[in-house]
């Protein structure tokens, strides 16, 4: 998958969405599903289901779920769902589906058929199966909520890098002339203070570069120790509890259709299709 193919199928889904679909299914390998899906959640306002499906196991193994996750796909795209969302099994079980929110789902195992997780919230609801009845949670954007709209422009100089212990600042210098940069620090956001006056050189030249968490669970908040603090006051942008690949594609998104940066770093740190939160669930 490529920025490029994200925006030819942004093109198709909403073409079909304006032809009169009252749903849209992806069937999508699950290696980078949750990229695709978080790319579509940026680019298309819709007010119609857009289901992303894939198998974790091909349909020549008996333990195969391609049907059911496509089952259970239909019956959500027939929902009142209203928002681009990852369907997949919910248990190692052939009963459950759950219905993931685009922009915060992430494949959590190689293999397993649950891989799918919603990391930081609950799911926003499950298809169960056979009987495909589907049952939205109240955070689950509904149909008709918002109105079609496409913007599907991409910056595709952006990287997403993640901070290890004794990472060389010279790695920062491949990204010179890059438009955004998303870093996944330790804990609460953080990185060596070595690598800091290349961070602030990226960001003097024209940089942006978000913070973001190798955490699984939690927020960003470089308040609390001074390499956080030395960070923000080199220009480093807090991403909250935004996953870190969602992050980059936000990025992109945000840099390919807002020019000012100050309107830029604003809509990195706001909620726009419900990447991040405004506090963390107790135990998520």
């Amino acid at each position: 998958m490529t920025p490029a193919i994200w925006r030819e199928l942004a093109r198709a889904v909403h073409a079909e969405i304006k032809a009169g679909s009252s749903g849209v299914i992806v069937t999508h390998g699950t290696d980078t599903m949750a990229y695709s899906a978080a790319a579509l959640s940026f680019m298309i306002d819709t007010p119609v289901p857009i289901v992303f499906v894939g198998s974790q196991r091909s349909a020549d193994r008996p333990s195969s779920d391609n049907a059911m996750n496509a089952v259970c796909a239909a019956a959500a795209a027939k929902s009142d769902l209203g928002e681009v969302a990852v369907v997949m099994h919910a248990t190692t079980n052939d009963d459950l589906c759950a219905i993931h929110r685009g922009t915060r789902v992430r494949k959590m195992h190689t293999s397993r058929r649950d891989a799918f997780r919603s990391i930081g919230i609950e799911s926003i609801g499950t298809v169960e199966y056979p009987s495909r009845t589907v049952t939205l949670e109240d955070s689950a954007v509904r149909r008709g909520n918002d109105k079609l709209a496409l913007h599907d422009k991409l910056e595709e100089h952006c990287g997403l890098l993640q901070f290890y212990p004794g990472m060389s600042p010279d790695l920062l210098n491949a990204y010179q002339g890059y438009k955004g940069l998303v870093l996944a620090g330790t804990g609460l956001g953080h990185v060596s203070t070595t690598l800091i006056p290349r961070l602030r050189t990226l960001i003097e030249t024209g940089t942006m570069i978000v913070m973001t968490s190798q955490c699984m669970h939690g927020r960003v908040c470089d308040r609390v120790y001074d390499t956080g603090r030395d960070l923000i006051s080199a220009g480093v942008i807090e991403g909250s509890d935004t996953l870190p690949e969602t992050a980059f594609v936000k990025l992109m998104w945000v840099l390919a259709n807002e020019r000012d940066p100050k309107k830029a770093r604003a809509m990195m740190q706001t909620d726009l299709k419900g990447e991040c939160t405004t506090r963390s669930a107790h135990g998520l």
